[in-house]
């Protein structure tokens, strides 16, 4: 893909909208639509990687109430032409076809390879990669199992969501505590599965999120792993302009908490 002529390509992830509460979620959500207005002129793609929910699950018929407002900016923008691609995280995993049809966004269930301007990019959200957390690597394949997610879509919304909501607070709870910063390359296990990747295959970048830690790490001289943090607590987003990637905070009083090695 080529980037028109003062366009640039903007990622960011984990909104977790839903959480902890709706006066908070909404502030959050309208605070991302803001944002996306304010590069709608400079786009000419936005990829989102991840966790936009805390929880999404798309019965046939039915999708999760509220979000309203996110999700009409997101049709505004693909109506306008800026493409938007989506990556789905372990708190949205269970999507059916409502972007794709609705919004005119493909929606991604692995890491998937770009190359924009002769600069290759490994992108996706980043759960389940790398070493260690075998719990949850053997749950996502529970959960992403056909049969399993038949079987709770047969459950009511009303328990089932409950149910979701439930598991995906004690999961974020779980997560936070491993959360608060960075200690060594050794202990980022995303910065571990970039660098087996690199044996096999070059990148210029390596984009994930799921951290929930605003990250960049050079991986040697010609390669770099980006962590988009998130939106709950940074409100951190990735730009590459066609020569060079930068990560960004929409607070500047955020710019200074991003690791930058």
């Amino acid at each position: 893909m080529q980037i028109s002529p003062e366009k640039k390509i903007f990622f960011l992830s984990d909104f977790h909208l839903g959480i902890p509460d709706h006066k908070t979620s909404l502030e959050r959500e309208r605070r991302i639509i803001a944002f996306f207005e304010s590069i709608k002129e400079q786009a000419e793609a936005i990829f989102i990687v991840g966790d936009m929910f805390d929880f999404w699950y798309e019965y046939r018929q039915v999708v999760p109430k509220g979000y309203v407002r996110l999700l009409g900016k997101l049709g505004e923008l693909t109506d306008a032409g800026i493409a938007i691609h989506f990556f789905v995280g372990n708190h949205d995993m269970w999507m059916r076809d409502y972007f794709q049809k609705e919004l005119n966004i493909p929606v991604y269930y692995e890491p998937k390879e770009f190359e924009f301007q002769n600069k290759k990019f490994l992108i996706g959200h980043g759960d389940g990669l790398g070493p260690g957390d075998h719990g949850y690597k053997m749950l996502k394949k529970v959960f992403r199992n056909p049969f399993c997610r038949w079987l709770f879509g047969v459950l009511p919304p009303y328990i089932g969501v409950g149910i979701a909501n439930y598991f995906s607070r004690k999961s974020r709870q779980a997560a936070d505590q491993n959360e608060e910063q960075f200690v060594s390359r050794e202990r980022e296990w995303l910065v571990t599965y970039s660098m087996e990747v690199l044996k096999q295959k070059h990148y210029d970048y390596f984009i994930f999120g799921h951290r929930h830690l605003p990250l960049d790490l050079s991986l040697d001289t010609n390669s770099r792993y980006i962590n988009l943090g998130d939106w709950i607590r940074y409100s951190t987003y990735a730009v590459f302009d066609g020569r060079q990637l930068d990560l960004r905070s929409y607070d500047a009083a955020m710019e200074q908490k991003i690791t930058r090695r």
